[in-house]
């Protein structure tokens, strides 16, 4: 499932491709047949949270979203939900996102420039692509389409569920309005086990499986430590970890958490069935995957810093990966966040 970071580089590409415009809308598959009400509206705003899409629309441009006549779409793309884009050169472009057609989901994939069909044809034009079967929405601005599949959640929110969902989920990184304060407390009250509550959406927004991992192994912190067992600076150290971390994967959609001077040590990882890929594994210049974690996927190899074999086990249904040796039963701050920011390479 992708993680927070990659929904707001989506949300990113959308407003860059459609922001400000009169956009048509249709649900090809069938399964979202509000679509066809939408047609003609202007996109006012791609907003995220956490792992969670909101596409505003309105009547005319210069509305803010929630005023009346507008309209809100709410999209949770799961495991298998993606978005293709396909337009004219530099249509939705981002950093380290090829334009003019680009997957965003755990992979973001490029045609070449100057236009391109769904299969990879640059010699057919984006006015003429046809959409597949499985396209729950299709959205068509002025120099652009972007066609979403396989979501788990595509449907009409109003602005009291827009609420709702923001005060379920815990603060999110990569949102301005986030409030680090709700999530050092939510922790703090919990007998849970950290490993378990960074993977719980109503304590911190947007976090997955390999930032749970990397974070943990980045504060020295055994992952079935209680909640209530931290101190608030362990608390408040492990988000101030969490944003650069986040921030650069925002910006590069990329995942890296290892330091510079770590990332050649033990540059191995355990490949399961269906490779650990990143965007623009391909591309020169950019962190390989075997150098950007400490732990995730790293299950039997030695620890980049200490030696010792990375262990892993089930924790709440999913696999954590830690270093018994790097990560001890503490409760309160270790200064190796503190020695090793990321905030000055992230």
């Amino acid at each position: 499932m992708p993680e927070g970071h990659t929904v707001h580089r989506l949300a990113a590409a959308l407003r860059r491709g459609f922001g400000g415009q009169r956009v048509r809308t249709s649900s090809p598959q069938g399964r979202f047949p509000e679509a066809a009400a939408l047609s003609g509206m202007v996109l006012l705003e791609a907003e995220a949270a956490g792992k969670h899409l909101l596409l505003h629309l309105g009547p005319e441009e210069g509305l803010d979203p929630g005023a009346p006549g507008t309209r809100m779409v709410h999209v949770h793309l799961g495991l298998y939900g993606s978005w293709t884009f396909a337009g004219e050169s530099g249509f939705a472009s981002a950093h380290a996102i090829g334009a003019p057609r680009l997957r965003v989901g755990e992979r973001e994939e490029a045609l070449p420039s100057g236009g391109g069909g769904a299969d990879g044809d640059a010699t057919v034009s984006w006015r003429e692509i046809v959409p597949r079967e499985t396209v729950r929405l299709r959205i068509v601005g002025e120099k652009g389409l972007a066609d979403l599949t396989g979501p788990t959640a595509c449907e009409l929110y109003d602005p009291s569920q827009r609420t709702a969902l923001l005060e379920r989920l815990g603060p999110d990184p990569l949102r301005a309005d986030a409030d680090p304060g709700r999530f050092v407390d939510r922790v703090l009250r919990s007998r849970t086990a950290i490993g378990t509550q960074l993977m719980d959406q109503s304590v911190v927004a947007g976090i997955g499986n390999i930032y749970r991992a990397e974070l943990l192994w980045r504060a020295r912190l055994d992952p079935w430590v209680p909640g209530r067992d931290l101190s608030r600076g362990l608390v408040t150290g492990i988000w101030e970890d969490l944003v650069p971390l986040i921030g650069y994967g925002a910006r590069t959609g990329r995942i890296v958490t290892t330091q510079p001077e770590h990332r050649a040590i033990e540059a191995r990882i355990v490949e399961p069935r269906r490779a650990t890929r990143q965007n623009g594994d391909e591309r020169e210049g950019v962190v390989p995957r075997e150098e950007s974690f400490y732990v995730y996927h790293r299950q039997t190899l030695p620890c980049r810093v200490c030696g010792t074999s990375v262990r892993s086990a089930a924790m709440a249904g999913r696999t954590v990966y830690w270093c018994p040796r790097c990560q001890g039963v503490r409760t309160r701050r270790s200064p190796w966040v503190r020695e090793h920011p990321a905030a000055e390479w992230a």
